[in-house]
Protein backbone atom coordinates (compact mmCIF):
# COMPACT_ATOMS: atom_id res chain seq x y z
CA UNK A 1 0.00 0.00 0.00
CA UNK A 2 1.10 3.55 -0.74
CA UNK A 3 0.31 6.48 1.49
CA UNK A 4 -0.37 9.78 -0.26
CA UNK A 5 -0.55 13.24 1.24
CA UNK A 6 -1.72 16.18 -0.86
CA UNK A 7 -1.07 19.81 -0.04
CA UNK A 8 -1.14 23.23 -1.63
CA UNK A 9 -4.84 23.85 -2.04
CA UNK A 10 -6.53 27.09 -1.09
CA UNK A 11 -8.52 30.06 -2.25
CA UNK A 12 -7.34 31.91 -5.33
CA UNK A 13 -8.81 34.52 -7.63
CA UNK A 14 -9.64 33.73 -11.25
CA UNK A 15 -6.50 33.94 -13.35
CA UNK A 16 -4.32 33.04 -10.41
CA UNK A 17 -2.03 30.07 -9.82
CA UNK A 18 -1.56 27.30 -7.29
CA UNK A 19 0.85 24.40 -7.03
CA UNK A 20 -0.38 21.18 -5.54
CA UNK A 21 1.97 18.58 -4.11
CA UNK A 22 1.47 14.87 -3.51
CA UNK A 23 4.01 13.08 -1.35
CA UNK A 24 4.07 9.30 -1.60
CA UNK A 25 5.43 6.81 0.92
CA UNK A 26 5.24 3.08 1.47
CA UNK A 27 5.30 0.56 -1.41
CA UNK A 28 6.04 3.16 -4.06
CA UNK A 29 8.14 0.72 -6.08
CA UNK A 30 4.96 -0.96 -7.28
CA UNK A 31 3.59 2.27 -8.72
CA UNK A 32 3.98 3.15 -12.40
CA UNK A 33 1.83 6.24 -12.67
CA UNK A 34 0.70 9.05 -10.43
CA UNK A 35 -2.52 10.76 -11.31
CA UNK A 36 -4.53 13.80 -10.26
CA UNK A 37 -8.30 13.73 -10.18
CA UNK A 38 -10.80 16.29 -9.01
CA UNK A 39 -14.34 16.28 -7.75
CA UNK A 40 -16.47 19.39 -7.85
CA UNK A 41 -19.49 19.75 -5.54
CA UNK A 42 -22.33 17.58 -6.76
CA UNK A 43 -20.31 16.12 -9.62
CA UNK A 44 -18.41 12.95 -10.32
CA UNK A 45 -14.69 12.63 -9.87
CA UNK A 46 -12.83 13.30 -13.13
CA UNK A 47 -9.32 12.82 -14.45
CA UNK A 48 -7.06 15.86 -14.52
CA UNK A 49 -3.53 14.73 -15.28
CA UNK A 50 -1.03 11.93 -14.82
CA UNK A 51 2.67 11.19 -15.07
CA UNK A 52 4.59 7.94 -15.21
CA UNK A 53 7.48 7.71 -12.77
CA UNK A 54 10.07 6.21 -15.07
CA UNK A 55 9.20 7.15 -18.64
CA UNK A 56 7.78 10.55 -17.77
CA UNK A 57 4.68 10.15 -19.96
CA UNK A 58 2.19 12.89 -19.17
CA UNK A 59 -1.49 13.20 -19.97
CA UNK A 60 -3.97 15.98 -19.41
CA UNK A 61 -7.70 16.39 -19.54
CA UNK A 62 -8.74 18.70 -22.38
CA UNK A 63 -10.15 21.16 -19.87
CA UNK A 64 -6.72 21.82 -18.34
CA UNK A 65 -4.37 21.47 -21.31
CA UNK A 66 -2.13 24.48 -21.68
CA UNK A 67 -2.92 25.69 -18.15
CA UNK A 68 -1.80 22.86 -15.86
CA UNK A 69 1.60 21.21 -15.74
CA UNK A 70 2.38 17.95 -13.96
CA UNK A 71 5.89 17.05 -12.83
CA UNK A 72 7.59 14.55 -10.58
CA UNK A 73 10.59 14.50 -8.28
CA UNK A 74 11.53 10.82 -8.11
CA UNK A 75 14.09 11.37 -5.36
CA UNK A 76 11.40 12.85 -3.13
CA UNK A 77 8.59 10.55 -4.30
CA UNK A 78 6.56 13.68 -4.88
CA UNK A 79 4.35 14.75 -7.76
CA UNK A 80 3.36 18.34 -8.42
CA UNK A 81 0.50 19.94 -10.28
CA UNK A 82 1.17 23.53 -11.30
CA UNK A 83 -2.16 25.16 -12.04
CA UNK A 84 -2.16 28.45 -13.92
CA UNK A 85 -4.88 30.69 -15.33
CA UNK A 86 -7.33 29.19 -12.89
CA UNK A 87 -11.04 29.45 -13.59
CA UNK A 88 -14.04 29.16 -11.27
CA UNK A 89 -14.84 25.82 -12.91
CA UNK A 90 -11.53 24.47 -11.57
CA UNK A 91 -13.01 24.65 -8.08
CA UNK A 92 -12.94 21.13 -6.63
CA UNK A 93 -11.27 18.80 -4.22
CA UNK A 94 -8.13 17.50 -5.88
CA UNK A 95 -6.91 13.98 -5.20
CA UNK A 96 -3.72 12.21 -6.17
CA UNK A 97 -3.65 8.48 -6.72
CA UNK A 98 -1.37 5.63 -7.79
CA UNK A 99 -1.74 3.21 -10.65
CA UNK A 100 0.19 0.21 -11.93
CA UNK A 101 -0.79 1.14 -15.47
CA UNK A 102 0.94 3.42 -17.95
CA UNK A 103 -1.26 3.38 -21.06
CA UNK A 104 -3.55 6.36 -21.51
CA UNK A 105 -6.64 4.19 -21.96
CA UNK A 106 -6.23 2.98 -18.39
CA UNK A 107 -4.75 5.88 -16.44
CA UNK A 108 -7.52 8.32 -17.30
CA UNK A 109 -10.01 6.18 -15.39
CA UNK A 110 -10.18 6.30 -11.62
CA UNK A 111 -11.13 2.64 -11.36
CA UNK A 112 -7.58 1.77 -12.44
CA UNK A 113 -6.01 3.52 -9.48
CA UNK A 114 -5.24 1.76 -6.24
CA UNK A 115 -4.31 4.19 -3.49
CA UNK A 116 -5.76 7.66 -2.97
CA UNK A 117 -4.88 10.66 -0.89
CA UNK A 118 -7.29 12.54 1.35
CA UNK A 119 -7.64 15.42 -1.09
CA UNK A 120 -6.89 19.13 -1.02
CA UNK A 121 -9.53 21.75 -1.71
CA UNK A 122 -9.08 24.35 -4.42
CA UNK A 123 -11.49 27.26 -4.61
CA UNK A 124 -11.30 29.74 -7.46
CA UNK A 125 -13.41 32.77 -6.69
CA UNK A 126 -13.27 36.54 -6.66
Amino acid sequence: QVQLVESGGGLVQPGGSLRLSCAASGRTFSTQTMGWFRQAPGKERTFVSSISWNAGYTYYADSVKGRFLISADNAKNTVYLQMNSLKPEDTAVYYCATSEYIAEMYITKGVNYDDWGQGTRVTVSS
